[in-house]
Formats: structure tokens, sequence, C-alpha cells
């Protein structure tokens, strides 16, 4: 019973769209702010054998619409990891994050850190603030109960990444504010505290940017590790990751510094 019912908790949560049960590291992505798994799962035919890639799907979306959205980051956190904790223990792993996604991933390996000494062999951020600099602080001060649909709609078109086809459909563009609206609301109950803790991870972690985002406060993600940190900016803008020849850059990049990793 327990095996099914872990099965059933896996097939939920995560994406796998190419099973490569001898990969010798495992890539866990964590999508954007109203984001499905529909993209970054796709990633995993981009990868050699080497790497299987697991996208991680929040609830209130995909085959998960049923279920009410998540009501802060503890309980996204929670659930990550008490599906993943098995598979993260057989073999080493990495994290790739993008905008939310970053931030999830983040929290995700604090808490392994801190609760089961886990941590990624090496942890990709995209498009976010480090989570104690002041760029991360005017998020949580954003007004998302009260703004009107219309304010996240013009919000969401300005940001990219949603095909201006599903705008015109009325029920899918409600759905799509619906969870734009509730994934930022989780964003704003994330806390965390540098003063309070010791440097958190020894790996190495990686930024990317859009080159026509808005400026993130990156630098001070390397005060979150005593790993080397790097900063590369790719053409586009919030979502660059979706052009292919960015894709191909990111997995060719991310590729060679999991091998680097010394696994």
């Amino acid at each position: 019973f327990l095996v099914c019912f872990f099965f059933q908790e896996m097939e939920k949560l995560i994406a796998c769209v190419h099973k490569r049960p001898d990969a010798l590291c495992r890539l866990i992505c964590f999508p954007w702010a109203g984001g499905g798994t529909l993209q970054l799962s796709q990633w995993g035919k981009l990868f050699s054998d080497s790497i299987e890639v697991f996208c991680i799907r929040f609830p209130g979306r995909e085959t998960r619409l049923k279920e009410p959205f998540a009501k802060d980051m503890t309980s996204m956190v929670n659930e990550v990891t008490s599906v993943l904790l098995q598979k993260l223990k057989e073999k080493p792993f990495a994290f790739f994050g993008h905008s939310f996604g970053s931030h999830l991933s983040f929290a995700v390996a604090l808490h392994l850190k801190e609760k089961y000494r886990l941590e990624p062999v090496h942890l990709f951020i995209s498009g976010g603030h480090a989570p104690h600099s002041e760029g991360f602080l005017a998020i949580k001060s954003l007004p998302v109960s009260d703004a009107k649909d219309e304010e996240i709609l013009a919000y969401i078109k300005i940001l990219g990444g949603t095909p201006p086809e599903l705008l015109r459909y009325e029920d899918i563009r409600k759905q799509i504010i619906l969870t734009l609206r509730e994934d930022i609301r989780v964003l704003q109950t994330f806390t965390f505290d540098k003063a309070e803790m010791d440097i958190p991870f020894s790996c190495d972690i990686t930024c990317f940017n859009g080159s026509d985002d808005k400026v993130y406060d990156v630098q001070a993600w390397q005060e979150l590790t005593s790993g080397d940190t790097s900063f590369y900016e790719l053409p586009g803008g919030h979502f660059y990751l979706l052009e292919p020849s960015n894709q191909s850059f990111l997995t060719k990049h991310i590729t060679r510094c999991i091998e680097n990793a010394g696994l």
C-alpha cells in the first residue's frame, strides 16, 4: 500500500518525460509563478543519458487542477521534500529554478540541508533575486490581494511567456490570472533571515538572467555558499529561457557544471 501511495504522490508532483533510471544525477526543475511543467519537463530530451530531469508540478494546475492552491511556502517545501526524499538520498541531484521556482528551489535546498544534511551538487538560479536582498523584499510588499484582474493581466503581458492566443479565452485567462495571483501570494510567505545563520551551502551556485529583463539582486547569492558563484546574462526578457538558442546554452552549461561536480 505504501509503495502504491508513494508512486501516486510522485506521479502527482513530478513530470518526468524521459525516464533515465541509470542516470548519474537528477536535475530537479522548479517552474515560474503561474507556470506548469510543460516547458521544463521537455528539457529531459536535451540532456545526455547521465542526467534525468524531474519537473515539479505545483498544486492547482495541470493534473492537479482540482486541488486547492498551496497556502504558503512551507507547505510547498514540505510536500516536495517528503515526496522526493528517497529519490534525493539515492543519487546526486541539482536544482534549477526560474523566477518563483528559484525561490522555491532555494527554500527546498535549505530545508534539506537543515533537516537531512542533504545538499544539491549545484544550484542553478534563473531570473530571481537573492532571498535576503532588497529586490526580494520589494516582491513581498506587492499588493497582490488588492490588485485587479486587469492589472495582473497587464503584468502577465509585460513579462511575456504566455502565448497571446491563450489569453483570448476568458476561462483560460481567468485561470492564468488566478494561478499567478496565488503563486505570488505563496512567495510572499517566504522569509529568510540571513543574519541568523551561517553560510547555508557549500555547493556552487550559477545565476542566469535575460539581458532585457529587469535587474535582479543576484550578487547577494554569493553570500549563501562557500562554493563558487557565477553569473550569466543571455539575450531576451524574463522568459529568455524559452528561446531555443538559450535553451541549448543552458542545458550544455548545466551538463558541464554537473559533470565538473565530480560525481
